[in-house]
């Protein structure tokens, strides 16, 4: 075949539309389980943030352009607590999806971090249970210690630990106005 301007867009045409094709393939394949895995990791982080519970009523919102989720957790037809997840774009690496649970006196009963794109062995150490549990209990507004607060921040994920202490605060404030 001669090289020819034709030709070569017509080979260039054909590789993109073979290489289209298999993304979009993939794609296809891939899109049910990772969907599944996601969900699986919310239920999971409602099992960690709540008390014990018999079911879990859903409701989206939207705050300050941020889509959120609240759970109101009951147990024997009363309510045991809610779970509130909720982003922060504010994470060092990008945004951080965690789920917070908030009992019925307005303390936390733990923190799930659902997903996240931190620096490894620095900010993604924002998974682990001794950093979450710092926030158990607590109410009112949160702060790190370097801003004057209580929650010990990760060394070397002050932005990280910042941005997690956010939408902890951003649950409490949400759950203190549904319990007034």
């Amino acid at each position: 075949m001669k090289s020819t301007l034709v030709n070569m867009t017509a080979v260039l045409f054909g590789i993109t539309l073979v290489a289209s094709a298999g993304v979009g393939a993939v794609n296809m394949i891939t899109a049910e389980p990772i969907a599944q895995a996601e969900q699986a990791a919310k239920v999971e982080a409602l099992k960690v943030v709540l008390p014990p519970f018999d079911q879990t009523v859903p409701e989206a919102l939207t705050i300050d352009d941020m889509p959120i989720t609240v759970y109101t957790a009951t147990k024997g037809g009363q309510v045991a607590g809610y779970a509130v997840e909720s982003m922060t774009k504010n994470g060092f690496g990008g945004a951080i999806d965690m789920m917070v649970g908030v009992d019925v006196s307005g303390a936390v009963t733990g923190v799930a971090i659902v997903s996240q794109s931190e620096t490894a062995s620095l900010g993604a150490n924002c998974t682990r249970e001794d950093f979450r549990a710092q926030f158990t209990g607590k109410t009112g507004t949160l702060s790190v210690s370097k801003d004057g607060g209580e929650i010990e921040a990760l060394t070397g994920a002050t932005v990280t630990s910042r941005a997690v202490t956010e939408g902890v605060n951003t649950a409490l404030e949400f759950v203190q106005e549904v319990l007034k």
